[in-house]
């Protein structure tokens, strides 16, 4: 009788855990991520330089919504590469992907590398309010001026 009682206690323990693991499984990220993805994007565009080879974001400064679906639209005109690098305001988004091409891209993203002519889409919810730097890691750009503001406010 004893050994019965402690496996039937044994039994309703373990279904217990079970029941709430599944609970906290299923209402959790999973599901946050997939109601963010069925919002409607915002659609924003950026240029990263211009056909002139001005080293420059057009609009250099951008604003955003936390919880809000955006899909930015990235393109490079110029006959060179660029960087789209904003680390801190890419640890603070969940990105849903990335298209480029023929390729798409899903989970972290923390640059985007554009090269001469061509374009991008990053679909992206920010998490959290901030005021994040932006620039172009290649080597000189920078320092002439390729940088920019991006602003999670709300």
């Amino acid at each position: 009788m004893n050994n019965r009682l402690r496996r039937a206690v044994l039994a309703l323990v373990l279904t217990a855990v079970l029941t709430v693991g599944t609970i906290l499984g299923s209402s959790g990220a999973g599901m946050a991520a997939t109601n963010l993805a069925k919002q409607p994007a915002i659609d924003v565009d950026i240029a990263l330089g211009n056909e002139a080879g001005a080293l420059r974001f057009f609009p250099d400064n951008l604003q955003f919504e936390p919880g809000r679906r955006y899909n930015l639209h990235l393109s490079n005109s110029s006959g060179q590469k660029h960087y789209f690098t904003a680390k801190d305001f890419a640890d603070g988004i969940w990105s849903q992907k990335v298209d480029a091409g023929n390729v798409e891209i899903k989970g972290a993203i923390h640059e985007l590398e554009l090269r001469a002519n061509t374009e991008a889409e990053w679909v992206f919810v920010p998490l959290r309010s901030g005021t994040y730097s932006l620039r172009c890691t290649v080597p000189g750009h920078t320092e002439a001026g390729m940088v920019g503001t991006i602003e999670v406010v709300g």
